[in-house]
Protein backbone atom coordinates (compact mmCIF):
# COMPACT_ATOMS: atom_id res chain seq x y z
CA UNK A 1 0.00 0.00 0.00
CA UNK A 2 1.74 3.20 -1.44
CA UNK A 3 1.82 6.05 1.25
CA UNK A 4 1.20 9.60 1.16
CA UNK A 5 3.25 12.40 -1.19
CA UNK A 6 2.77 15.76 -0.11
CA UNK A 7 3.51 18.31 -2.72
CA UNK A 8 4.37 21.24 -0.29
CA UNK A 9 4.83 25.18 -1.50
CA UNK A 10 7.92 26.19 0.34
CA UNK A 11 7.86 29.98 -0.76
CA UNK A 12 9.78 32.08 -2.70
CA UNK A 13 12.79 31.92 -0.55
CA UNK A 14 12.45 33.76 3.04
CA UNK A 15 12.66 30.08 4.46
CA UNK A 16 10.37 31.62 7.04
CA UNK A 17 6.92 32.01 4.54
CA UNK A 18 6.59 28.43 4.56
CA UNK A 19 2.70 27.40 5.99
CA UNK A 20 2.53 25.62 9.53
CA UNK A 21 0.81 22.77 7.33
CA UNK A 22 4.08 22.72 5.14
CA UNK A 23 6.62 22.26 7.98
CA UNK A 24 4.23 19.56 10.03
CA UNK A 25 4.46 17.33 6.72
CA UNK A 26 8.37 18.29 5.91
CA UNK A 27 8.68 16.98 9.53
CA UNK A 28 7.06 13.81 9.49
CA UNK A 29 8.46 12.80 5.72
CA UNK A 30 10.60 9.38 5.30
CA UNK A 31 11.81 11.26 1.65
CA UNK A 32 12.14 15.03 0.68
CA UNK A 33 12.69 15.69 -3.23
CA UNK A 34 14.03 19.64 -3.64
CA UNK A 35 15.49 21.54 -5.79
CA UNK A 36 18.10 24.59 -5.99
CA UNK A 37 15.57 27.30 -5.29
CA UNK A 38 14.46 25.97 -1.87
CA UNK A 39 16.32 27.15 1.16
CA UNK A 40 18.53 25.24 2.70
CA UNK A 41 17.42 25.78 5.94
CA UNK A 42 14.26 24.15 5.26
CA UNK A 43 15.88 20.91 4.53
CA UNK A 44 17.10 21.26 8.25
CA UNK A 45 13.75 20.87 9.32
CA UNK A 46 13.68 17.23 8.11
CA UNK A 47 13.56 14.34 10.45
CA UNK A 48 17.37 13.14 11.31
CA UNK A 49 17.54 9.83 8.68
CA UNK A 50 15.32 10.99 6.31
CA UNK A 51 16.44 10.65 2.42
CA UNK A 52 16.79 13.90 0.71
CA UNK A 53 17.15 14.10 -3.07
CA UNK A 54 18.65 17.11 -4.85
CA UNK A 55 16.29 16.96 -8.06
CA UNK A 56 16.96 20.34 -9.46
CA UNK A 57 18.91 21.63 -12.38
CA UNK A 58 21.99 22.20 -10.02
CA UNK A 59 22.00 18.41 -8.52
CA UNK A 60 25.07 16.37 -9.80
CA UNK A 61 22.61 13.97 -12.22
CA UNK A 62 19.45 16.68 -12.93
CA UNK A 63 16.09 14.70 -12.92
CA UNK A 64 13.18 15.50 -16.18
CA UNK A 65 10.20 16.15 -14.73
CA UNK A 66 9.15 13.06 -16.14
CA UNK A 67 11.76 11.13 -13.97
CA UNK A 68 10.61 13.32 -11.35
CA UNK A 69 7.17 11.76 -11.57
CA UNK A 70 7.86 8.50 -11.52
CA UNK A 71 10.51 8.59 -8.65
CA UNK A 72 7.76 10.07 -6.35
CA UNK A 73 5.35 7.50 -7.32
CA UNK A 74 8.67 4.72 -6.91
CA UNK A 75 9.03 6.06 -3.43
CA UNK A 76 5.29 6.34 -2.02
CA UNK A 77 5.16 2.47 -3.36
CA UNK A 78 7.77 1.51 -1.01
CA UNK A 79 5.82 2.08 1.83
CA UNK A 80 7.34 5.93 2.43
CA UNK A 81 6.01 9.11 3.13
CA UNK A 82 7.00 11.41 0.62
CA UNK A 83 7.37 15.64 1.03
CA UNK A 84 7.93 17.28 -2.98
CA UNK A 85 9.52 20.96 -1.71
CA UNK A 86 8.28 23.30 -4.52
CA UNK A 87 9.37 26.64 -5.29
CA UNK A 88 5.95 29.36 -4.48
CA UNK A 89 2.96 27.69 -4.55
CA UNK A 90 2.42 24.13 -6.06
CA UNK A 91 0.21 25.00 -8.83
CA UNK A 92 0.89 28.25 -9.86
CA UNK A 93 3.10 28.45 -12.55
CA UNK A 94 4.66 25.51 -11.31
CA UNK A 95 4.52 21.49 -12.03
CA UNK A 96 2.78 20.75 -9.07
CA UNK A 97 -0.21 20.34 -11.24
CA UNK A 98 1.17 17.74 -13.72
CA UNK A 99 3.08 15.86 -10.20
CA UNK A 100 -0.31 15.53 -8.83
CA UNK A 101 -1.95 14.28 -12.05
CA UNK A 102 0.52 11.80 -12.53
CA UNK A 103 0.15 10.67 -9.08
CA UNK A 104 -3.40 10.23 -9.33
CA UNK A 105 -3.38 8.28 -12.70
CA UNK A 106 -0.84 6.28 -10.92
CA UNK A 107 -3.01 5.48 -7.74
CA UNK A 108 -0.54 7.23 -5.05
CA UNK A 109 -2.27 9.18 -2.31
CA UNK A 110 -1.34 12.73 -2.32
CA UNK A 111 -2.07 16.26 -0.81
CA UNK A 112 -1.01 19.48 -2.09
CA UNK A 113 -0.12 21.72 0.47
CA UNK A 114 -0.29 25.98 -0.79
CA UNK A 115 2.55 28.08 -0.60
CA UNK A 116 2.72 32.10 -1.15
CA UNK A 117 3.37 32.16 -4.76
CA UNK A 118 6.28 34.41 -5.75
CA UNK A 119 3.73 36.70 -7.33
CA UNK A 120 2.11 37.76 -4.17
CA UNK A 121 5.44 37.75 -1.96
CA UNK A 122 8.17 39.25 -3.46
CA UNK A 123 6.28 43.03 -4.41
CA UNK A 124 5.53 42.74 -0.88
CA UNK A 125 8.78 42.42 -0.19
CA UNK A 126 9.60 44.52 -1.95
CA UNK A 127 7.13 47.83 -0.51
CA UNK A 128 4.89 46.72 -3.69
CA UNK A 129 1.10 46.53 -2.68
CA UNK A 130 -0.65 45.09 -5.79
CA UNK A 131 -3.68 46.32 -5.36
CA UNK A 132 -4.60 49.96 -4.38
CA UNK A 133 -7.68 52.49 -4.20
CA UNK A 134 -6.99 54.07 -7.51
CA UNK A 135 -4.24 50.98 -8.74
CA UNK A 136 -6.59 49.72 -11.56
CA UNK A 137 -9.00 46.90 -11.11
CA UNK A 138 -7.25 43.97 -11.87
CA UNK A 139 -3.91 41.93 -11.14
CA UNK A 140 -3.05 39.57 -13.69
CA UNK A 141 0.00 37.03 -13.41
CA UNK A 142 2.11 36.29 -16.47
CA UNK A 143 3.76 32.93 -17.45
CA UNK A 144 7.91 33.81 -17.71
CA UNK A 145 9.40 31.24 -15.56
CA UNK A 146 7.97 27.64 -16.02
CA UNK A 147 10.25 25.64 -17.79
CA UNK A 148 13.09 27.69 -16.66
CA UNK A 149 11.69 29.79 -19.85
CA UNK A 150 12.19 27.80 -22.34
CA UNK A 151 9.02 28.06 -23.94
CA UNK A 152 8.27 31.87 -24.26
CA UNK A 153 5.39 33.38 -22.88
CA UNK A 154 3.00 34.13 -25.06
CA UNK A 155 -0.74 35.84 -23.92
CA UNK A 156 -2.70 38.21 -26.04
CA UNK A 157 -0.25 41.19 -25.65
CA UNK A 158 -2.88 43.89 -26.81
CA UNK A 159 -5.45 42.66 -23.88
CA UNK A 160 -3.14 42.98 -21.40
CA UNK A 161 -1.80 45.99 -22.39
CA UNK A 162 -5.14 47.75 -22.36
CA UNK A 163 -6.23 46.30 -18.61
CA UNK A 164 -6.36 49.13 -16.13
CA UNK A 165 -4.26 47.74 -13.56
CA UNK A 166 -1.50 45.55 -12.10
CA UNK A 167 0.50 43.04 -14.44
CA UNK A 168 3.22 40.49 -12.33
CA UNK A 169 5.26 38.45 -14.13
CA UNK A 170 7.44 35.35 -13.22
CA UNK A 171 10.39 36.19 -15.30
CA UNK A 172 13.03 34.23 -16.52
CA UNK A 173 16.24 36.25 -17.76
CA UNK A 174 15.65 35.31 -21.12
CA UNK A 175 12.07 36.17 -21.11
CA UNK A 176 11.96 40.20 -19.53
CA UNK A 177 13.23 41.72 -22.64
CA UNK A 178 10.43 40.23 -24.78
CA UNK A 179 7.81 40.64 -22.49
CA UNK A 180 8.97 44.04 -22.17
CA UNK A 181 9.19 44.68 -25.66
CA UNK A 182 5.74 43.31 -26.14
CA UNK A 183 3.29 45.00 -23.80
CA UNK A 184 5.06 48.51 -24.43
CA UNK A 185 4.52 47.25 -28.57
CA UNK A 186 0.67 46.67 -28.22
CA UNK A 187 -0.10 50.01 -26.14
CA UNK A 188 1.01 49.83 -22.43
CA UNK A 189 2.51 53.22 -21.68
CA UNK A 190 6.28 53.35 -21.98
CA UNK A 191 6.50 55.69 -18.66
CA UNK A 192 4.42 53.34 -17.07
CA UNK A 193 5.55 52.28 -13.52
CA UNK A 194 7.38 49.19 -13.46
CA UNK A 195 9.48 47.19 -11.06
CA UNK A 196 12.37 44.42 -11.42
CA UNK A 197 13.38 42.58 -8.51
CA UNK A 198 15.38 39.80 -8.27
CA UNK A 199 16.11 37.27 -4.99
CA UNK A 200 12.68 38.33 -3.94
CA UNK A 201 12.35 37.94 0.20
CA UNK A 202 16.08 36.78 0.64
CA UNK A 203 18.24 39.41 2.14
CA UNK A 204 19.90 39.43 -0.81
CA UNK A 205 17.12 41.19 -2.59
CA UNK A 206 17.54 44.07 -5.16
CA UNK A 207 14.69 45.92 -6.65
CA UNK A 208 15.16 47.93 -9.75
CA UNK A 209 12.43 50.65 -10.11
CA UNK A 210 11.68 52.93 -13.61
CA UNK A 211 9.38 53.68 -16.25
CA UNK A 212 8.50 50.82 -18.49
CA UNK A 213 10.60 52.08 -21.14
CA UNK A 214 13.82 52.65 -18.87
CA UNK A 215 13.79 49.60 -17.49
CA UNK A 216 13.43 47.73 -20.69
CA UNK A 217 16.44 49.69 -21.32
CA UNK A 218 18.28 48.54 -18.18
CA UNK A 219 17.51 44.91 -19.48
CA UNK A 220 18.97 45.07 -22.67
CA UNK A 221 22.38 45.97 -21.51
CA UNK A 222 22.66 43.77 -18.81
CA UNK A 223 24.19 40.78 -18.41
CA UNK A 224 22.53 39.69 -15.40
CA UNK A 225 20.77 36.63 -15.95
CA UNK A 226 19.18 35.83 -12.68
CA UNK A 227 15.38 34.77 -12.80
CA UNK A 228 13.35 38.66 -11.46
CA UNK A 229 9.53 39.36 -10.76
CA UNK A 230 8.31 41.97 -12.73
CA UNK A 231 5.34 44.51 -11.42
CA UNK A 232 3.72 46.76 -13.90
CA UNK A 233 1.27 49.39 -12.94
CA UNK A 234 0.86 52.37 -10.83
CA UNK A 235 1.33 50.09 -7.74
CA UNK A 236 4.58 50.51 -8.35
CA UNK A 237 5.18 54.49 -7.37
CA UNK A 238 4.02 53.32 -3.55
CA UNK A 239 7.18 51.82 -3.08
CA UNK A 240 9.01 54.62 -2.06
CA UNK A 241 6.66 55.27 1.08
CA UNK A 242 6.20 51.71 1.81
CA UNK A 243 9.71 49.52 1.26
CA UNK A 244 10.67 47.82 4.45
CA UNK A 245 12.76 45.19 4.16
CA UNK A 246 15.38 46.29 2.08
CA UNK A 247 15.24 49.72 4.40
CA UNK A 248 16.48 47.83 7.68
CA UNK A 249 19.67 48.98 9.50
CA UNK A 250 21.43 45.67 8.28
CA UNK A 251 20.10 44.63 5.21
CA UNK A 252 22.71 44.12 2.31
CA UNK A 253 25.28 43.04 5.38
CA UNK A 254 26.68 39.90 5.51
CA UNK A 255 27.17 38.16 8.88
CA UNK A 256 29.03 35.04 9.96
CA UNK A 257 27.96 33.23 12.93
CA UNK A 258 30.10 30.72 14.46
CA UNK A 259 27.87 29.41 17.29
CA UNK A 260 26.96 25.95 17.75
CA UNK A 261 23.99 25.16 15.43
CA UNK A 262 21.86 24.30 18.05
CA UNK A 263 22.52 27.54 20.12
CA UNK A 264 22.86 29.82 16.90
CA UNK A 265 18.63 29.94 16.36
CA UNK A 266 18.21 33.36 18.41
CA UNK A 267 21.59 35.34 17.33
CA UNK A 268 20.29 34.30 13.95
CA UNK A 269 16.89 35.48 13.70
CA UNK A 270 17.85 39.03 15.47
CA UNK A 271 19.97 39.61 12.50
CA UNK A 272 17.63 38.57 10.03
CA UNK A 273 15.25 40.62 11.75
CA UNK A 274 17.52 43.87 11.68
CA UNK A 275 17.83 42.72 7.43
CA UNK A 276 21.30 41.29 7.47
CA UNK A 277 22.44 37.84 5.78
CA UNK A 278 23.41 35.02 7.68
CA UNK A 279 26.03 32.65 6.79
CA UNK A 280 26.09 29.46 10.03
CA UNK A 281 29.66 28.14 10.76
CA UNK A 282 29.66 26.30 13.59
CA UNK A 283 33.17 26.48 15.04
CA UNK A 284 32.09 24.68 17.52
CA UNK A 285 29.73 21.62 19.01
CA UNK A 286 28.24 20.66 22.49
CA UNK A 287 28.65 16.85 22.96
CA UNK A 288 27.93 14.85 26.27
CA UNK A 289 31.36 14.68 28.65
CA UNK A 290 33.46 11.55 28.01
CA UNK A 291 32.21 10.06 31.74
CA UNK A 292 28.87 10.96 33.34
CA UNK A 293 30.48 9.64 36.81
CA UNK A 294 31.47 12.73 38.49
CA UNK A 295 28.62 15.01 37.18
CA UNK A 296 26.10 12.13 38.30
CA UNK A 297 27.69 11.58 41.88
CA UNK A 298 27.34 15.48 42.01
CA UNK A 299 23.30 15.04 41.59
CA UNK A 300 22.99 12.26 43.87
CA UNK A 301 24.61 14.54 46.81
CA UNK A 302 23.09 17.81 45.64
CA UNK A 303 22.11 18.47 49.05
CA UNK A 304 25.45 18.53 50.28
CA UNK A 305 25.91 22.22 48.50
CA UNK A 306 25.06 25.43 49.29
CA UNK A 307 26.07 26.86 46.21
CA UNK A 308 25.74 25.86 42.36
CA UNK A 309 27.37 28.09 39.65
CA UNK A 310 26.29 27.81 36.66
CA UNK A 311 28.87 29.99 34.12
CA UNK A 312 26.35 29.27 30.86
CA UNK A 313 23.24 28.30 29.73
CA UNK A 314 24.49 25.38 28.19
CA UNK A 315 26.08 24.34 31.79
CA UNK A 316 22.56 24.67 32.89
CA UNK A 317 20.61 22.19 30.41
CA UNK A 318 23.84 19.89 30.79
CA UNK A 319 23.07 19.85 34.38
CA UNK A 320 19.43 19.90 35.11
CA UNK A 321 18.95 17.12 32.19
CA UNK A 322 21.43 15.19 33.88
CA UNK A 323 19.77 15.76 37.24
CA UNK A 324 16.12 14.20 35.79
CA UNK A 325 17.51 11.39 34.65
CA UNK A 326 18.17 10.57 38.33
CA UNK A 327 15.68 9.38 40.99
CA UNK A 328 15.87 13.13 42.21
CA UNK A 329 13.90 15.78 40.42
CA UNK A 330 13.80 20.15 40.73
CA UNK A 331 12.64 19.93 44.25
CA UNK A 332 16.17 18.86 45.52
CA UNK A 333 17.52 21.94 44.96
CA UNK A 334 15.34 23.41 47.50
CA UNK A 335 18.57 23.81 50.06
CA UNK A 336 20.91 24.89 47.13
CA UNK A 337 21.33 28.49 46.30
CA UNK A 338 21.67 29.59 42.33
CA UNK A 339 24.33 31.93 41.05
CA UNK A 340 23.96 32.54 37.00
CA UNK A 341 27.06 34.27 35.01
CA UNK A 342 24.47 36.48 32.50
CA UNK A 343 21.16 36.67 32.15
CA UNK A 344 20.89 34.26 29.34
CA UNK A 345 22.01 31.72 32.10
CA UNK A 346 19.18 33.50 34.47
CA UNK A 347 16.74 33.34 31.57
CA UNK A 348 17.34 29.36 31.09
CA UNK A 349 17.25 28.55 34.65
CA UNK A 350 13.71 30.88 34.59
CA UNK A 351 12.88 28.49 31.71
CA UNK A 352 12.96 25.27 34.13
CA UNK A 353 11.10 26.83 36.75
CA UNK A 354 14.38 27.86 38.91
CA UNK A 355 14.64 31.60 39.99
CA UNK A 356 18.01 32.69 40.35
CA UNK A 357 19.54 33.64 44.24
CA UNK A 358 22.55 35.93 42.85
CA UNK A 359 23.82 37.54 39.20
CA UNK A 360 26.83 39.12 39.82
CA UNK A 361 26.49 42.82 38.56
CA UNK A 362 28.99 42.51 35.23
CA UNK A 363 28.64 39.03 33.14
CA UNK A 364 32.19 37.62 33.22
CA UNK A 365 32.85 34.90 35.28
CA UNK A 366 35.39 36.84 37.58
CA UNK A 367 32.50 39.29 39.09
CA UNK A 368 31.30 35.60 40.73
CA UNK A 369 34.34 36.43 43.16
CA UNK A 370 33.20 39.44 44.39
CA UNK A 371 29.46 38.63 44.32
CA UNK A 372 29.68 36.09 46.25
CA UNK A 373 32.09 37.35 48.83
CA UNK A 374 29.86 40.50 49.71
CA UNK A 375 26.75 38.36 50.40
CA UNK A 376 29.31 36.70 53.13
CA UNK A 377 31.93 34.87 54.25
CA UNK A 378 32.92 32.42 51.17
CA UNK A 379 35.07 30.58 53.92
CA UNK A 380 33.52 26.76 54.51
CA UNK A 381 30.93 27.33 52.08
CA UNK A 382 30.59 24.12 49.50
CA UNK A 383 30.25 25.15 45.84
CA UNK A 384 29.42 23.00 42.86
CA UNK A 385 30.63 24.14 39.21
CA UNK A 386 29.32 22.51 36.45
CA UNK A 387 31.40 23.83 33.61
CA UNK A 388 32.79 22.42 30.29
CA UNK A 389 35.46 20.57 29.77
CA UNK A 390 37.79 23.64 28.60
CA UNK A 391 36.02 25.77 31.55
CA UNK A 392 38.38 28.52 33.35
CA UNK A 393 39.49 27.45 36.26
CA UNK A 394 40.24 31.14 37.76
CA UNK A 395 36.66 31.04 39.21
CA UNK A 396 37.64 27.83 40.97
CA UNK A 397 41.02 28.67 42.18
CA UNK A 398 39.72 32.00 43.59
CA UNK A 399 37.37 30.69 45.60
CA UNK A 400 39.58 28.03 47.02
CA UNK A 401 41.90 30.54 47.80
CA UNK A 402 39.28 32.24 49.84
CA UNK A 403 38.62 29.01 51.73
CA UNK A 404 35.44 27.60 49.64
CA UNK A 405 35.37 24.03 49.31
CA UNK A 406 34.94 23.98 45.32
CA UNK A 407 33.63 20.52 43.40
CA UNK A 408 34.20 21.43 39.75
CA UNK A 409 32.37 18.37 37.14
CA UNK A 410 31.94 18.30 33.50
CA UNK A 411 28.87 18.65 32.26
CA UNK A 412 29.48 19.11 28.42
CA UNK A 413 32.18 19.03 26.43
CA UNK A 414 33.01 21.47 23.10
CA UNK A 415 34.80 19.99 19.93
CA UNK A 416 36.02 21.75 16.91
CA UNK A 417 33.25 21.43 14.45
CA UNK A 418 35.04 20.03 10.72
CA UNK A 419 33.62 22.72 7.85
CA UNK A 420 35.29 21.16 5.06
CA UNK A 421 32.65 19.13 4.16
CA UNK A 422 29.75 18.95 1.78
CA UNK A 423 26.79 21.88 2.80
CA UNK A 424 29.04 24.28 4.69
CA UNK A 425 29.98 27.38 3.78
CA UNK A 426 33.63 27.87 2.40
CA UNK A 427 34.69 30.53 5.19
CA UNK A 428 38.05 31.07 3.98
CA UNK A 429 37.01 31.93 1.22
CA UNK A 430 34.08 34.40 1.64
CA UNK A 431 37.07 36.29 4.12
CA UNK A 432 39.66 36.15 0.94
CA UNK A 433 37.13 37.67 -1.44
CA UNK A 434 35.66 39.90 1.20
CA UNK A 435 32.25 38.57 1.12
CA UNK A 436 31.65 38.68 4.75
CA UNK A 437 31.17 41.78 6.50
CA UNK A 438 31.03 40.73 10.20
CA UNK A 439 32.20 37.84 12.01
CA UNK A 440 30.81 37.19 15.25
CA UNK A 441 32.04 35.20 18.21
CA UNK A 442 29.98 34.19 21.04
CA UNK A 443 32.81 32.44 23.78
CA UNK A 444 36.42 31.91 23.52
CA UNK A 445 35.76 27.96 22.41
CA UNK A 446 34.33 29.26 18.97
CA UNK A 447 37.51 31.80 18.23
CA UNK A 448 39.99 28.68 19.10
CA UNK A 449 38.01 26.64 16.85
CA UNK A 450 37.93 29.37 14.06
CA UNK A 451 41.73 30.33 14.36
CA UNK A 452 42.15 26.24 14.34
CA UNK A 453 40.27 25.83 11.09
CA UNK A 454 41.85 28.42 9.14
CA UNK A 455 45.28 28.48 11.06
CA UNK A 456 46.94 31.29 13.73
CA UNK A 457 48.68 33.60 10.37
CA UNK A 458 45.76 33.01 8.14
CA UNK A 459 42.87 33.63 10.48
CA UNK A 460 44.75 36.56 12.15
CA UNK A 461 45.40 38.25 8.58
CA UNK A 462 42.01 37.81 6.69
CA UNK A 463 40.12 39.69 9.83
CA UNK A 464 42.17 43.22 9.55
CA UNK A 465 39.81 43.82 6.96
CA UNK A 466 36.69 42.14 8.28
CA UNK A 467 34.89 43.56 11.43
CA UNK A 468 34.85 41.71 14.63
CA UNK A 469 32.31 41.56 17.17
CA UNK A 470 32.63 39.67 19.92
CA UNK A 471 29.85 39.11 22.99
CA UNK A 472 32.02 40.17 25.86
CA UNK A 473 35.68 40.85 27.20
CA UNK A 474 36.44 37.27 27.68
CA UNK A 475 36.03 36.29 24.17
CA UNK A 476 37.20 39.73 23.37
CA UNK A 477 40.77 39.12 24.76
CA UNK A 478 40.71 35.34 23.75
CA UNK A 479 40.71 36.93 19.94
CA UNK A 480 43.14 39.15 20.91
CA UNK A 481 45.28 36.35 21.93
CA UNK A 482 45.54 35.18 18.71
CA UNK A 483 46.18 38.88 17.06
CA UNK A 484 42.55 39.22 16.12
CA UNK A 485 41.35 42.42 16.91
CA UNK A 486 37.13 43.04 17.93
CA UNK A 487 36.26 45.78 16.79
CA UNK A 488 32.22 46.01 18.38
CA UNK A 489 32.28 45.17 21.69
CA UNK A 490 28.13 45.43 23.70
CA UNK A 491 27.94 46.70 26.76
CA UNK A 492 25.97 44.14 28.25
CA UNK A 493 27.12 40.52 27.27
CA UNK A 494 24.14 39.16 25.54
CA UNK A 495 23.03 38.25 21.76
CA UNK A 496 20.01 41.12 21.94
CA UNK A 497 23.43 43.10 22.92
CA UNK A 498 25.91 42.16 20.63
CA UNK A 499 23.23 42.34 17.90
CA UNK A 500 21.82 46.10 19.14
CA UNK A 501 26.03 46.91 18.94
CA UNK A 502 26.54 45.84 15.39
CA UNK A 503 23.28 47.92 14.07
CA UNK A 504 24.92 50.70 16.14
CA UNK A 505 28.05 50.66 14.82
CA UNK A 506 26.58 50.84 10.76
CA UNK A 507 24.43 53.33 11.87
CA UNK A 508 27.30 55.55 13.17
CA UNK A 509 29.66 54.54 10.38
CA UNK A 510 26.51 55.79 8.12
CA UNK A 511 26.03 58.95 9.58
CA UNK A 512 29.91 59.62 9.35
CA UNK A 513 30.07 58.64 6.02
CA UNK A 514 26.89 61.28 4.91
CA UNK A 515 28.97 63.92 7.34
CA UNK A 516 31.58 63.55 5.26
CA UNK A 517 30.18 63.71 2.09
CA UNK A 518 28.24 67.01 2.68
CA UNK A 519 32.13 68.47 3.80
CA UNK A 520 33.01 67.79 0.63
CA UNK A 521 29.92 69.04 -1.14
CA UNK A 522 30.24 72.40 0.94
CA UNK A 523 33.96 72.37 0.19
CA UNK A 524 33.41 72.05 -3.82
Amino acid sequence: MPRMVYLIGAGPGDPGLMTVRGLQCLEMADVVLYDHLVHPRLLRRARTGAEKIDVGITAPQPLEQEAICYLLAEKAREGKVVARLKWGDPFVFNHGGSEALFLHEQGVPFEVVPGVPAGIAVPSYAGVPITYSGGGDTVTFIRGHEDEGKMPAAPDWASLARLDGTLVCYAAPQQVPHILRELIAHGRPPDESAALVYEGTLPTQETIVGSLDDIAQRVSRSVDRRPAVLIVGRVVALREHLRWYDARPLFGKRVLVTRPREQAAELVERLEAMGAETVEAPMIQIVPPDDYGPLDAACARIDAFDWIIFSSAVAVDAFIGRLLKTPLDLRALGGVKLCSVGPATSERLARHGLKVDLTPAEYRSEAVLHAISKNGNVRGLRILLPHADIGRELIAEELRKQGADVTEVVAYRTIATELDHEGEPDVYRMLLERRLDVVTFASPSAVRSFVGTLGREPAADLLQTTIVASIGPVTAEAAAQHKIHTTILPDTYTVPALVDAIVDYFKQHENESRATSHEKRAKL
